[in-house]
């Protein structure tokens, strides 16, 4: 639809997955549609067809004992930030 502009979602996705493997996946997955903010949390602004196709992606991905939880907000709607941690590296620890 020409001239028309495509209505965007604030998208927050939380995790708590104990996995390691099966939690990098995860990240693997959402760092294709957005930006890690937190250790366990990414958000993203996507389009309708891009938001269908995430959860798509989740819903293949998850196992029953995974907790993950995705927040659909409008374009619109305030976002505060506080602090500058950044969380875009996998924690990895050597034993």
């Amino acid at each position: 639809m020409e001239g028309r502009e495509e209505i965007k979602y604030i998208i927050l996705i939380i995790y708590d997955i104990t996995d390691d493997k099966h939690r990098r996946n995860l990240v693997k997955i959402l760092s294709s549609f957005g930006l890690r903010v937190q250790k366990s949390a990414f958000e993203a602004r996507l389009n309708k067809r891009q938001y269908n196709k995430l959860l798509s992606k989740i819903e293949k991905f998850y196992r029953d004992s995974d907790n993950i939880r995705i927040y659909r907000l409008q374009e619109y709607e305030e976002v505060r930030v506080y602090g500058t941690e950044d969380y875009s590296a996998e924690e990895v620890i050597v034993i």
